[in-house]
Formats: C-alpha cells, structure tokens, sequence
C-alpha cells in the first residue's frame, strides 16, 4: 500500500509544479517539463533492474519495478504536447534520448576502472550495472519509436477533437476528448514499447510471449490510472491561468498570450 502513497505523491507533485511554473514564469515551462521527463526516464532506467511480483489476486506476474513510473513518462509527453505542440515534444524526446546515451557511456567509462581492495559491493554493482549491449540497444530502439508515436497520435487526435472539445460546456474534467488523446496515445506507446523491448532483448534467451503480456497489462494499468493526473493539468491550465496572468506586467502579459494560444 505504501509504494501507491510514493507514487501518487510523485505524479502530483510533478503536475502541480509544473503547472505552476508554466503559468508563472512560461519562458521556463519546457524546460521544467522536459527536466521531469529525463528524471522519471532516468529513474526507470535504475528501477528496471530489480523484478517484482504483481499479484492481481487472479493473476500473478512478474515484471521490472520501473512499471510504476514508465507510464508517466508518457503522460508528461502528453503534457509538453499539450502546450508547446508535437515538434517541440520531439525535441525533448531527442534531449532525453541524448540523456539516456550519455548515462550509458559514463556508466561503461567507470565499468574500466578497477575497484578499490575495500569496496565489497563490486559484485552487485556488476550484477546491476553490468552492460547488455543487445538490451541497452533494444531500450533506446523501443524508447526513440514509441515516443514519437505517442507524440504524433496525440497531436493528431488533439487536431482531430479540437472543435468538439472547444464547443463542450462541461467541467474539462469531464470531457471526453481531453481522456481519449491522452488515454489512445499512451497505450498505444506503452503497448508498442513492450512488444518492441522485450522481443529485441530477450527472444531466443528466454519465453518473450509471457513477458510481453506481464509488461503490456501493468504499464497500461497504470498508465489507465495515471490519466487524471493528465486531466487535472488541463484543468488546471485553464482560465485561472488568464486571470493570474492579466494581473502581471504588461511583458508577462505577452508572455501569458503566446502560450495560451498552444492551449485549445
């Protein structure tokens, strides 16, 4: 029960600082958001070594612990898509990727060095650390195809719904078209990701079909539960957005038009 407090606390707190910084200070929104991209893609990088029981009470499966925060690697492209459009998300999938190359290399660069006589943890480092070149190479594969997918469905879908999302007179909370893009994008990345990942990785190695079907329901799980937090940022990039902003100088309230313009 505690690993859902951890992670209900992290999404909230990345969607809420991140709202507050593209409202405040828009100049600084992409980079903020591009900034959380890296760490949660960073983070599932290290998490994915260790392999854990999910135990559905019907079902039981086993799956990489970084389950729990690669789905909001998705949702925070949706949430840089939804403000700065597909070609700057695309931009920070390449900022990420180049991230992800360089963590390879500095972890290869201190693999050469020699250990020092005391340190008694060499072995499990090696065992955590140690480089796949098959499988470093099937992540990066799987993480450069799937992410552009997501952020090409979901401008599409965004282009596609945008009069009718802009004529719904209820809460955003409740609109469909808000969930639909976000919702389609995401699992389509995180289903592809899983088939693509795990097929380059580990077939012929080990059985790939039970591995695929273990990654593709928990990562859309929670991706499906994740979604409100996606619906909340919309939400929350409204009109208290305008009216924090007109109150400003009249340069921030420039500022404040150029990017509400990116928001239906």
């Amino acid at each position: 029960m505690l690993v859902w407090v951890y992670w209900i606390v992290g999404l909230t707190l990345v969607t809420y600082i991140s709202v507050q910084v593209i409202k405040r200070y828009p100049q600084y929104g992409f980079a903020a958001l591009t900034g959380f991209y890296i760490i949660y893609l960073g983070a599932s990088q290290v998490l994915a070594t260790r392999i854990i029981l999910f135990d559905l009470g019907f079902y039981t499966f086993f799956a990489p612990a970084a389950v729990f925060i690669y789905p909001f690697i998705a949702q925070v492209i949706d949430m840089i898509n939804e403000v700065y459009g597909r070609r700057s998300t695309q931009v920070a999938i390449l900022i990420a990727f180049a991230t992800q190359v360089l963590l390879i290399l500095f972890i290869a660069m201190v693999n050469t060095l020699s250990p020092a006589p005391f340190f008694a943890f060499e072995d499990a480092w090696k065992s955590l650390f140690g480089l796949s070149i098959r499988i470093t190479a099937a992540s990066w594969i799987a993480f450069i195809l799937c992410s552009n997918l997501d952020a090409v469905v979901f401008a599409a879908l965004k282009q596609r719904f945008l009069e009718r999302e802009n004529k719904f007179r209820y809460d955003t909370s409740l609109n469909p078209y808000i969930w639909l893009r976000s919702s389609v994008s995401d699992a389509m990345n995180l289903t592809l990701d899983s088939m693509i990942f795990v097929t380059l990785a580990f077939f012929g190695l080990m059985p790939v079909i039970p591995l695929i079907i273990g990654q593709i329901v928990s990562k859309n799980v929670i991706g499906f539960i994740d979604n409100p937090w996606f619906v909340w940022y919309k939400r929350m990039l409204k009109w208290p957005f305008a009216k924090t902003r007109q109150t400003r100088s009249g340069s921030d309230t420039k500022r404040y038009v150029v990017v509400l313009v990116l928001l239906p």
